[in-house]
């Protein structure tokens, strides 16, 4: 490797939701000649994707055994927030900081350019300090979400729901993003409270985000603009998008031939997909709604479902004869799926969905309608970003937060069959024209972020 290529290390936090990212994060960066360590657990980096051949010389994916806690605290074999029910996720965060000694070990024997950092591993700031490395905070959330929040200082404490239901004072522009109130408490005591690792979620945010030389996000300008500028007149540090990291269609193992044969029978963008995500835990009344929803709107569906934990197995998991009655026009896939082959295919005309920003990039990718029905962390102000743009309908809730099938029967038909919807369509066909060019994102945006690390 040639003495003067820059080296990086990627410490992402043990969600897919930001495993993913930081690895598409190296794969770009790789392609533009920086060579990269990626951080992550055994059990975790073995879940990634297949590195393509021709950057495995500039990719070192570093497994660092997850220390272990008492089984009560956190199920043996887990190492990511998919492997525990939400209220484990604390003490996967115990786990988790457990790695700064193994960490600092590998730091201080590479010493690379810069640590790119996300948001969990606040101990990174004392190890990039004293060992003299550079520190880069990369925001797995849209710009959106954490211009809404704003940088360490902004919002007085302590944080009120209520305060979290109205765009902030420091938004200059018009703008919907913002809680409701059945979201707004949660958030408050899911990200600015104390949990059992000893650190509220936006205490490390924070201390990330304080001790980094720049901020960068999974954004571009002609997405993100208005937020991506305030969000940088507000922190007096560099802010720079690094574009949308799209992922090239890959091939489909054997395996998953009779579900893409299923697809190919399909018309053109006449089928849904349905999918929430790694991270959302829903209940059992929320999964039948949704289940009794999708079967109302009379469109071919592909469900993307995880068996729940409250489920004693997948036939459990829907309710009574869901399976049977849409036989002829849906297909339920319980576990893993190919998602972004799925979603590149060309009878997949609009998305159900938790409004993730990675699963919202990769549906905008090929210029789906979106429904969007968040549940938890930045999903809700996602949502509310998507809806303003005119990229997506959210599904009705009532003030509880709690939703019907009729809800979910309504929405999807208004983006994808009504006549209402045609201007979704008409914006995300727009969006993908963006959020689908590899030239803007690798060419110019990548390419931009390498010439600072060389700064």
């Amino acid at each position: 490797m040639a003495e003067n290529t820059i080296h990086v290390t990627m410490l992402p936090w043990s969600a897919f939701g930001h495993l993913i990212p930081f690895f598409q994060l190296s794969i770009a960066l790789a392609k533009a000649g920086v060579h990269v360590s990626f951080i992550s657990t055994p059990k975790n980096i073995e879940r990634l994707p297949k590195l393509p051949s021709t950057l495995t010389h500039l990719i070192d994916l570093v497994q660092l055994p997850l220390p272990s806690l008492d089984k009560e605290l956190l199920p043996e074999g887990a190492e990511a927030t998919v492997d525990v029910p939400f209220e484990k996720i604390q003490y996967l965060k115990l786990a988790y900081d457990n790695l700064q000694h193994a960490v600092k070990q590998f730091v201080a024997n590479q010493l690379p350019d810069w640590i790119i950092s996300d948001f969990c591993p606040h101990w990174i700031t004392d190890i990039a300090q004293e060992l003299q490395v550079k520190l880069i905070f990369f925001s797995a959330f849209s710009a959106s979400a954490i211009a809404f929040l704003g940088p360490p200082g902004t919002r007085k404490a302590p944080i009120s729901p209520e305060s979290l239901t109205v765009p902030p004072e420091w938004m200059t522009f018009p703008s919907s993003v913002a809680l409701r109130r059945h979201e707004a408490s949660g958030f408050c005591a899911n990200h600015y409270e104390e949990n059992a690792s000893g650190i509220g979620d936006l205490e490390r945010l924070e201390k990330v985000f304080s001790a980094s030389k720049a901020i960068i996000f999974r954004s571009c300008y002609e997405i993100e603009a208005e937020y991506l500028n305030v969000f940088q007149k507000l922190v007096g540090k560099p802010v720079i998008p690094i574009g949308l990291l799209p992922v090239e269609r890959g091939n489909v193992e054997g395996v998953w031939g009779e579900t893409f044969e299923w697809l190919d029978r399909q018309a053109s963008r006449s089928v849904l997909f349905v999918g929430f995500g790694s991270e959302c835990k829903l209940s059992r009344d929320q999964v039948f709604e949704i289940a009794h929803g999708v079967e109302d709107s009379g469109l071919p569906f592909l469900w993307a479902l995880r068996k729940p934990s409250w489920a004693s197995n997948d036939e459990d998991s829907l309710p009574f004869g869901f399976i049977e009655r849409t036989s002829e026009r849906g297909i339920v896939c319980m576990g893993w799926i190919p998602q972004q082959q799925v979603l590149a295919h060309p009878c997949i005309g609009g998305s159900l969905f938790h409004s993730g920003w990675g699963s919202a990039i990769e549906s905008l990718q090929f210029g789906h309608a979106l429904v969007v029905l968040p549940f938890i962390a930045d999903q809700p102000l996602n949502a509310r970003f998507l809806v303003e743009k005119g990229l997506a309908i959210e599904v009705k809730r009532n003030e509880d937060g709690s939703f019907t099938r009729n809800d979910i029967a309504t929405s999807i038909k208004q983006a994808m069959v009504l006549e209402g919807g045609k201007n979704i369509t008409v914006n995300t066909g727009e969006a993908a024209t963006i959020v689908g060019n590899v030239k803007l994102h690798q060419d110019h945006y990548i390419a931009e972020f390498v010439q600072f690390l060389k700064k």
